[in-house]
């Protein structure tokens, strides 16, 4: 890693996703083709085809040498190796995209070694990017052109004082039966539940339909935890360098994971605060108990 310029990469990637993001807001959704893999709520569109494509095609002629795992051309079994690799979503968020609901984005990682040392994530909708590179922190540029804002955003980030004053961001998933739907949803109701019925009472739960850009708000302070189940590498790794730049944790989404890999699909991500990050964690298992998501690679 001592001879990769990670600044020069991460400009690349920057470029990469304002293409992207060019591609997407010149599509039309409801002129587009459109197919489903797991079900019909797992969407995938020729857009998100055609962008994966260029990113491809373009970074593998900057750099022959990294390995490429991206969304759409993943082969199942695949685990995320130490070489070198881009990790890409490009449209996280498709079913906001098809919809035509403004929370979609190219999501940008790289990791070497399993780790994640480069992040990129761009809404073209708001013109919102998030950046990271390892030890150089993390950034939020809200339009083209203006000075990137360090990350957290507020200067003296408030200690987390546990759940009953957290924000949540949650997501229902693609997989809509089984164990891990009954867990989450059990889950999702202790969160929102009153301490007399044995809930924790979060302020609320939010739902951005996309594991990227919750990931960049639990960065930015914006919300106070994310939890997941079911997500891939290529949803979480750009997000999750630039959560850590931000002082930010990411911890398993089972109780007792306190480090999980990039493509674990299980995660409980946590803003930077002064105090009270592995509370919070551990309340959080709590509100989990006995229970355990399965997502077999």
């Amino acid at each position: 890693m001592a001879d990769l310029n990670l600044q020069a990469i991460h400009d690349e990637l920057v470029l990469v996703a304002y293409e992207a993001g060019r591609m997407i807001l010149s599509a039309n959704p409801a002129d587009i083709g459109t197919g489903t893999k797991l079900n019909s709520v797992d969407i995938v569109t020729e857009v998100d085809q055609a962008v994966e494509k260029m990113v491809s095609s373009r970074l593998s002629t900057a750099y022959p040498e990294f390995s490429f795992m991206g969304e759409e051309t993943y082969k199942p079994g695949t685990k995320l190796g130490p070489e070198p690799t881009f990790v890409v979503d490009p449209i996280d968020g498709t079913t906001n995209f098809v919809h035509s609901f403004p929370n979609a984005c190219i999501s940008l990682g790289v990791a070497i070694n399993r780790e994640p040392v480069i992040g990129v994530i761009y809404n073209p909708y708001q013109d919102l990017l998030f950046t990271a590179i390892k030890s150089h922190g993390a950034y939020m540029t809200r339009i083209k052109g203006s000075t990137p804002q360090k990350l957290p955003l507020a200067t003296s980030p408030r200690p987390l004082e546990g759940l009953a004053n957290a924000l949540v961001a949650i997501e229902w998933g693609s997989n809509r039966d089984g164990p891990n739907y009954e867990l989450k949803t059990e889950v999702f109701k202790k969160l929102a539940a009153t301490k007399e019925t044995g809930g924790a009472m979060v302020h609320s739960l939010r739902s951005l339909g996309s594991a990227a850009l919750n990931i960049a708000a639990v960065a930015a302070g914006q919300m106070d935890a994310y939890w997941e189940g079911g997500c891939w590498a290529w949803d979480v790794c750009a997000g999750w360098c630039i959560l850590k730049e931000a002082g930010g944790i990411m911890a398993g989404g089972n109780p007792g994971q306190w480090d999980p890999a990039v493509d674990e699909r299980k995660y409980l991500a946590v803003r930077g605060a002064p105090s009270g990050q592995k509370e919070l964690v551990e309340e959080f298992w709590g509100v989990i108990g006995n229970g355990a998501m399965d997502y077999s690679v």
